[in-house]
């Protein structure tokens, strides 16, 4: 049995892979940013659920915007354990609205939540990783970076900035015995707070100038709903179980990078040739040994 760290667990994607590694007996650190305010009656919920069923789950508190944070939430569970064993990445912000009217602070946080969060996280984790030559690291990206909708710019950009710092961290930590997996979900449009909980544009007086727009932003949610064929739904239990079965995989085995998307776009079969390139180069420069997990 594995023990894992998950980022961004009191909803949607995080909470329901919580539930379902804890269900299937692994060790479980649940974490979320306030979790004593905002995430108090989410905490309240998993851990009633945990005693009820015999789980090993905590929720511990982890802010990615926080090197200090991920440093303790990290230190917890070393404490606690015989080791972590995986850092799951989820955690993550939408926000909607014209490219333009997205301040500088606004992308600047989108980014840090997004994408350097996780690089923060794996700072704290890695050392202990790097010293026992094993672990997995596990990043919940997004169709996203291929399919580029409309209106979700910055979004669009931190998701891709998130994979590529995925990507070249694993050339490096594969050296170290440490696998890397990136699993890549469609749209999920039920079971999550991500379209409800969207945050906006901090420009106001640029929002208005698009306004003839308006429409066809106040419609994304919905026009992402009309993706699915009739009879399917875009739920984050389709990511927790891809994410069970890739943990249960033994080393040397888990996919580098595996898509579940209900929209069926067809990034898998783009993202196969674009990794098979990217491979081919890599072999190219002379680092062939980079994309191989080192016994």
């Amino acid at each position: 049995m594995l023990t894992v760290l998950i980022t961004g667990s009191s909803t949607g994607i995080g909470r329901r892979t919580a539930e379902t590694l804890a269900a299937a007996r692994h060790t479980v650190y649940a974490t979320m940013r306030d979790p004593a305010g905002r995430d108090a009656d989410d905490v309240s919920e998993l851990e009633a659920l945990a005693r009820s069923r015999n789980w090993q789950l905590r929720v511990v508190e982890l802010d990615v915007t926080s090197q200090e944070s991920a440093d303790a939430a990290v230190r917890q569970v070393l404490e606690e354990t015989d080791g972590l064993d995986v850092v799951l990445h989820n955690a993550g912000h939408l926000s909607i609205g014209y490219v333009e009217a997205f301040t500088e602070d606004d992308v600047s946080h989108l980014l840090d939540v997004n994408a350097v969060g996780a690089h923060r996280v794996n700072r704290a984790a890695l050392p202990h990783m790097r010293a026992r030559r094993s672990g997995t690291l596990l990043y919940v990206g997004s169709t996203i970076q291929v399919t580029t909708p409309p209106f979700l710019g910055p979004y669009v950009a931190s998701k891709a900035a998130f994979d590529a710092l995925a990507v070249v961290t694993s050339y490096e930590v594969s050296q170290f015995g440490i696998e890397t997996s990136i699993v890549m979900p469609g749209a999920i449009t039920q079971g999550t707070n991500h379209f409800p909980g969207a945050s906006r544009a901090g420009d106001e007086q640029v929002t208005a100038q698009y306004a003839e727009l308006d429409p066809l932003v106040e419609r994304t949610h919905d026009a992402h709903e009309q993706l699915f064929a009739p009879g399917t739904t875009a739920d984050p239990q389709s990511v927790a179980d891809e994410i069970e079965r890739i943990l249960a995989l033994p080393v040397g085995r888990k996919p580098f990078r595996s898509v579940v998307d209900a929209a069926q776009a067809g990034v898998d079969h783009v993202m196969a040739f674009s990794d098979l390139t990217r491979e081919v180069f890599v072999r190219r420069l002379g680092f062939a040994e980079t994309l191989e997990v080192k016994r």
